[in-house]
């Protein structure tokens, strides 16, 4: 269902569970064509979007969902799943009564995009996998439940320069430090419990074996300096999605929406011109 709310650009909708997802309208567009829904990373937010949404070409309506544990939406006890999630986005499609949408995610979010693509790829126009991974690899979880317990013991704040050295290049870090305060803010405002369950979720996902499902036009992007999920993860990822095509951006590291936004905004609008 969805909800009115007095903020005119946000949505409400309620997922079966009875989570609240909060999605973001960022621009309005035309009925006719498909509307563009975009995923954000770990422990970020739909607004973590905005200023790529502003370089799309003119014609869909853009959203941007609050994934659960997220921003604006419900923070629910675990465990949590990407096919829970990946449940979540089919969710809001029906609340904007959108048969197919453009799906983009990043990170977490490009890999609960795969989740969606798998289970569900008659419901996407495209799909554009930014900086992620199918499967983090069979050593994940005790990496992802370190990272979890570091979250437990010490706060979101002892993770930061960890984070932000693999968000973004040295260069960008230091030339934009208004929008790396702003991810950071965005960052530390995250709720610990919902962090960790994310954390563990990610640690066990594989989304492999459901990929070749998907058979419609596809955009693997990551910056060739991402160490979070190196270039090896994507090159997977279009092995495993026929027709798919991989983009390696230069000099940039994990968060290739906010370090290089026209470059990632191209490669999303070819491939939307592709449905």
């Amino acid at each position: 269902m969805t909800t009115g709310t007095a903020d005119k650009e946000l949505i409400q909708v309620t997922a079966d569970d009875g989570c609240a997802l909060a999605v973001h309208r960022l621009r309005a567009g035309s009925a006719d064509v498909a509307p563009l829904l975009l995923v954000h990373a770990l422990a970020m937010d739909g607004l973590m979007w905005r200023d790529l949404a502003a370089l799309l070409p003119p014609g869909p309506a853009i959203y941007a969902v609050d994934c659960r544990g997220h921003g604006r939406s419900g923070k629910p006890a675990g465990p949590y799943t990407t096919a829970r999630f990946a449940r979540d986005l089919a969710q809001v499609f029906d609340a904007l009564d959108a048969q197919q949408a453009h799906l983009v995610g990043c990170s977490m979010g490009g890999t609960i995009a795969l989740a969606f693509a798998g289970a569900c790829p008659q419901r996407l126009a495209s799909l554009t996998v930014i900086d992620s991974t199918a499967c983090y690899g069979a050593d994940a979880p005790p990496a992802w439940e370190a990272r979890a317990q570091k979250a437990l013991t010490g706060g979101l704040e002892s993770l930061l320069q960890f984070q932000v050295e693999r968000w973004f290049s040295p260069a960008f870090a230091h030339s934009h430090p208004a929008q790396v305060d702003a991810l950071t803010a965005t960052f530390k405002r995250n709720s610990v419990p919902a962090y960790v369950e994310t954390c563990r979720m990610l640690g066990s996902a594989d989304e492999r074996a459901g990929l070749s499902n998907y058979r419609g036009p596809c955009a693997v992007v990551v910056g060739a300096e991402d160490y979070a999920t190196p270039v090896a993860m994507s090159q997977e990822i279009a092995r495993l999605i026929p027709g798919a095509q991989l983009t390696v951006l230069p000099d940039v590291r994990h968060y290739t929406p906010v370090e290089a936004p026209q470059a990632v905004a191209e490669c999303i609008a070819r491939v939307m011109a592709r449905a």
